[in-house]
């Protein structure tokens, strides 16, 4: 079988048709047709945006291939199909309830009030400081002390402890002022649209609008978040071993909110993803949080860091799955301790009648884990509201990978026994791999790496379970309860010691429809001081344990049971068609559409060894139908931004898409501004060519006018004549 035929079989595989003896007659006249290349466009359900590189069912001979490669002027647009149109429905700055529309928007979710009316939930995940303090007067309207702040910082390393500076410092109204600006420009916002002849627009005012931002519950304590589960019995613990904010189990505000999820009840569920870089991560063995020193706020023109410093905000209280109901925006929002506290980016619910609610995630970093959530009580009705309270007892478990295709779950529990994976693991594909634990000396907070088997082997004999690095601190139910809460905390290293696989950055998960499969994007393989993900499971092509272009897995799950098996296998290969990828790189969030094909949108960093991939893109990978077995580009955004959130209105004639970050990293385009790139490429036949590239530096999307800064926002796309995207 050839390379190509291999591919499209994998990805029927992928999409659940290429199992069992039927499959093969829908799967071999397809084969042919893709295979010869000869395979015509107009039986495609569009014809797709041309991507930088050449593809294998782009339709061109390699002669053709290299000419129309052979030069490629790259545009500051967001680029959709012929026959379709891309609509901004909300921008950075827009008013929303007491706030404005926040910045870099991800995940988004749509969910029917009426056949004509929706609220669409807007996830605002982080700061780009460049293109936020270009556009943030024009954005906001009021200007920021921007920089008097970074030269009065300047002289004080750039960085500083807001709490240890004096009441009359003239630098402290400085830091709140951006501080504030900035965690207003994050969190979580609700907004109501309604669809008319020319599709979707937002319908201002509305009762159901909502903001919920990076402070919510500072000035209003009734506005803030609320924890589930037993880490709010470490919050209200009165002698904690590290730094307390003194507010109970009360949380203020959300940010760094990434992926997301739905659940069949209706509410939305938000990840806190790189939390990190705005209050500290490490904790204690019990749970409570370092002091807000160890992130000090930071603003030196290219870094907005420590956020929550100026505000004293606890560590331990971010980093979790939020739950909140848009039809509600009264209701407190919930951080579900339960889901464990790590840097989510993933969500995927699963919920059917008679058996407990699975909830996956995963944690996206270079040996970040992907997780499972079993409830203790069972559903009864999908979807009735009152399974919110089923997050509120169960496990968490993370996997444990193997290389022949199976896996098990690990319960993150007082009892679990304390097994990591050693360095020597790593050493036979070629480098030092230090194991990453809970500190050796449990009075301290954060980490230790381990470097070698032989101190591996004294950790292990000194902790041996779980309950070992996390003491009860006590015998009753509630320091059982508490210990247990420390344990969720700390999460990730909870499951670094109890042995899960690390993984290449997981950063999304979602349920397949057709089959209830769990797939997973995996964003890219590789390793830093903090972990790696396991080379023995995850490899490029030719066993290359460090692949930067990413895949998607399926995994088979039907087991609730503790210390439950599944199956897994790779079924996508990201990366350039002539080394056997799809012809993306980076695959981030996914979406099923009502018809249940698979689409994907990218998260390419800006890596010179990645640029030949271009702008970061959206692609449809079909059920059924001619284009079966492909990757078809249906976007490409405009410069240094990310698609993000793809989700779908009931009939399927909408996608909503999140334009995040353009010009992230040269900023605002100047005029006409062009760099020249040269990128080799290779044709179908083999032969390698040179492209000439002309690609904007920097954006002006979605305005184009040179000189005014970018601004991210949403869009809904649509076809020109009204019926559904794929008819």
């Amino acid at each position: 079988m050839n390379r190509s035929a291999l591919k499209r079989r994998k990805l029927l595989q992928l999409l659940g048709i290429g199992a069992g003896g039927s499959a093969a007659a829908l799967v071999s006249p397809l084969l042919g047709a893709h295979a010869s290349g000869s395979a015509g466009k107009a039986a495609l359900p569009f014809v797709p945006v041309r991507p930088p590189l050449p593809l294998p069912g782009d339709g061109l001979s390699a002669a053709e291939q290299r000419q129309v490669y052979r030069e490629l002027s790259v545009e500051d647009k967001l680029l959709v199909p012929e026959g379709y149109r891309a609509d901004l429905i909300a921008i950075w700055g827009d008013r929303l309830a007491a706030g404005r529309f926040g910045f870099n928007n991800d995940y988004l979710a749509l969910l029917p009030l009426t056949s004509t009316r929706a609220l669409l939930s807007v996830n605002f995940e982080y700061i780009s400081p460049l293109s936020w303090a270009a556009g943030y007067g024009e954005a906001v309207g009021t200007p920021l002390p921007l920089e008097p702040l970074q030269q009065a910082l300047a002289s004080r390393g750039g960085s500083i402890d807001a709490a240890n500076l004096a009441a009359d410092d003239p630098l402290l109204p400085l830091i709140e002022a951006v501080a504030r600006a900035a965690m207003a420009d994050l969190g979580i916002g609700v907004i109501e649209l309604e669809r008319g002849s020319e599709g979707w627009r937002q319908l201002r005012g509305s009762r159901f609008e909502r903001r919920i931002d990076g402070l919510s519950g500072l000035s209003q304590p009734g506005q803030a978040l609320r924890c589930s589960g037993p880490a709010a019995a470490v919050f209200r613990h009165s002698q904690p071993l590290g730094y307390s904010d003194g507010l109970g189990e009360r949380i203020l505000g959300t940010f760094a909110n990434c992926g997301g999820g739905t659940t069949p009840w209706g509410t939305v569920l938000s990840a806190e993803e790189n939390f990190q870089s705005q209050v500290p991560e490490a904790v204690f063995a019990d749970g409570s949080a370092s002091a807000p020193a160890a992130r000090p706020f930071r603003w030196d023109g290219s870094r907005l860091d420590g956020l929550g410093n100026p505000f004293g905000l606890a560590g331990n209280k971010y980093g979790w799955m939020v739950e909140f109901d848009p039809r509600q925006p009264h209701r407190a929002a919930v951080k579900h301790s339960l889901l464990g506290r790590f840097r989510h980016e993933a969500v995927a619910v699963v919920a059917r009648p008679g058996e407990p609610l699975v909830v996956y995630s995963g944690c996206d970093r270079h040996g970040g884990h992907l997780y499972r959530f079993v409830s203790a009580g069972l559903v009864r009705d999908p979807g009735d509201p009152a399974n919110s309270k089923l997050f509120e007892t169960g496990r968490l478990e993370a996997a444990r990978l193997e290389a022949d295709g199976s896996g098990r779950w690990i319960a993150l529990e007082a009892s679990t026994p304390v097994q990591p994976q050693p360095p020597s693991d790593f050493e036979r594909f070629g480098w030092q791999q230090p194991t990453v634990l809970p500190h050796s000396d449990r009075q301290r907070s954060g980490s230790e790496a381990l470097a070698s088997d032989a101190e591996l082997q004294a950790y292990c004999k000194r902790y041996q379970k779980l309950a070992d690095l996390y003491p009860s601190r006590g015998q009753d139910a509630a320091a059982r309860l508490r210990q247990q809460g420390a344990i969720l905390i700390d999460a990730h290293l909870a499951a670094n010691a109890a042995g899960a696989s690390g993984c290449p950055r997981p950063e999304d998960t979602d349920i397949d429809p057709i089959n209830g499969d769990l797939l997973i994007a995996f964003t890219a393989a590789g390793r830093d001081d903090g972990g790696s993900s396991d080379p023995a499971i995850f490899t490029g092509p030719k066993g290359q344990p460090l692949w930067p272009h990413g895949w998607v897995m399926r995994l088979s799950d039907n087991d609730t049971g503790r210390g439950a098996r599944f199956r897994w296998r790779m079924v996508a290969l990201a990366g350039v068609p002539w080394e056997g990828g799809l012809g993306f790189s980076n695959p981030d969030n996914l979406a099923f559409d009502p018809a249940g094909n698979l689409w994907l949108v990218t998260d390419r960093p800006g890596a010179a060894s990645l640029d030949v991939f271009g702008n970061n893109s959206c692609w449809l990978l079909p059920r059924a139908g001619a284009g079966a077995g492909q990757a078809l580009c249906f976007a490409i955004g405009p410069m240094e931004c990310e698609l993000c959130g793809p989700c779908f209105d009931a009939g399927g004639h909408t996608l909503f898409l999140a334009v995040q970050h353009p010009g992230e990293g040269q900023g605002v385009r100047q005029g006409r501004a062009l760099e020249a790139q040269a990128h080799s490429l290779v044709d179908r036949s083999g032969q390698r060519f040179e492209q000439l590239r002309w690609v904007p530096i920097g954006s002006n999307w979605p305005s184009g006018v040179p000189a005014r800064p970018p601004r991210p926002g949403v869009v809904a796309i649509r076809r020109l004549d009204g019926k559904p995207l794929l008819s």
